[in-house]
């Protein structure tokens, strides 16, 4: 019985024992865990710390812009503002001026044989664009012969082109000035930094590396106002083409319905 009772003494102080080991030994790997979390924390926060944010292009452009310097970069901004201002302003009138020539021609038509002369000049009245234009002057000398109106519809042709390309060569300086100047502003900052080395008497790279990146930054932003000119330019060169030639087919077309007219 004394035996009995020994034996589960000792077997409760042997768990008991091995119990208190397995909570120190959990105990310390817990805090070898939070030690670790806490290093990895750590290390995350000065790397954070040390890598900036990535900043986008908006204002990555913007510092760049800033570090060209106010000089040939004003004059660069300028021709943007200005070259886009006269672009804008030319699609809009390019736009108001596109008609449907095939309904206006057929509207005239119509009028002129039901109503006559001044029923299809009412027509051309009421519609926009240079294409009725050019039929109201056709149809308002059209009583005094075919070759008066083929004459006027000539005329009045070449004063509508002039109208769609008014300020058009305007976009096409600022394409060519925009990276002229850009070019002008790098000449000038490498001639700036030659005369750094010359004072200083030696070529180092920190002396003239600032100098030759505000140089370079006026040549990039320069090509890069060209650019954008460049394809405004092109779409409103199309945008003309496209309406003359509605001009001169709707013109043709004209002759063709005032000679039928009057036989």
């Amino acid at each position: 019985m004394k035996k009995l009772l020994s034996l589960f003494v000792l077997a409760g102080v042997f768990f008991f024992n091995t119990g208190q080991l397995h909570a120190q030994d959990e105990t310390a790997a817990d805090v070898a865990q939070e030690e670790v979390a806490q290093e990895s924390v750590m290390t995350d926060e000065s790397v954070m710390e040390e890598e900036p944010a990535p900043r986008g292009f908006t204002q990555e452009l913007k510092n760049r812009f800033i570090e060209g310097g106010p000089g040939f970069m004003g004059i660069v901004l300028a021709c943007l503002i200005f070259g886009l201002a006269i672009a804008i302003e030319r699609i809009i009138y390019l736009n108001l001026a596109t008609t449907n020539t095939q309904k206006l021609t057929d509207d005239v038509e119509a009028a002129l044989k039901s109503g006559g002369t001044e029923a299809a000049k009412e027509v051309c009245r009421n519609t926009a664009g240079p294409v009725a234009s050019i039929f109201y002057q056709g149809l308002d000398r059209a009583g005094e012969g075919v070759e008066s109106a083929e004459k006027a519809v000539v005329a009045y042709g070449g004063v509508q082109m002039g109208q769609l390309e008014k300020n058009v060569s305007w976009i096409s300086l600022f394409i060519a000035l925009a990276p002229m100047l850009g070019f002008m502003g790098t000449v000038i900052g490498m001639i700036q930094a030659f005369d750094k080395i010359q004072a200083a008497g030696d070529m180092q790279p920190s002396l003239v590396a600032g100098g030759i990146k505000v140089a370079l930054l006026t040549t990039v932003f320069g090509l890069i106002v060209a650019i954008i000119l460049q394809i405004f330019y092109n779409y409103i060169i199309s945008k003309i083409d496209g309406i003359v030639n509605d001009m001169e087919d709707a013109s043709i077309t004209l002759i063709d319905i005032l000679v039928a007219h009057k036989k």
